[in-house]
């Protein structure tokens, strides 16, 4: 996880938060990593569990958007096991959340930048009553 900036801004890691990463992959599915907690001289540290995090890649038209879950796992053989229902998890999440977010934007109401037409002396359709053209 990104650390905070300490007072002075400078970016500053935490050295009892560190994890070697590898990446495993058949080539053809996706991949995953799997971050193995390590002490600050680099030994592996027993006391903290290995995390798995699955990626794959979902086909749109205008391209292809990543995908990343966790997996909830002991070992790499259970995390493998374990892929394919959490990318459809991760895949169905992520098209309701698409979707939603479509949802929100069609329904914003768009108001034009000088006002709305009929308010503030204006007249239907926010033309200047009187009928005549007018040039700012």
């Amino acid at each position: 996880m990104a650390q905070k900036p300490d007072d002075r801004g400078d970016p500053k890691m935490d050295a009892t938060s560190l994890y070697r990463e590898e990446i495993v992959t058949d080539r053809k599915v996706g991949t995953i990593r799997m971050l193995t907690p390590i002490k600050k001289d680099g030994g592996a540290d027993s006391s903290r569990a290995v995390i798995y995090i699955g990626e794959a890649q979902l086909m749109t038209n205008v391209g292809t958007l990543p995908i990343n879950f966790e997996l909830e796992a002991q070992t790499l053989d259970e995390a493998v096991g374990k892929f394919a229902d959490a990318a459809k998890e991760a895949v169905d999440r992520t098209m309701k959340d698409l979707q939603e977010m479509r949802r929100q934007a069609a329904s914003q109401i768009v108001v034009p930048q000088g006002g709305m037409g009929g308010l503030g002396g204006m007249g239907p359709g926010g033309v200047p009553p009187g009928g005549k053209i007018q040039i700012p």
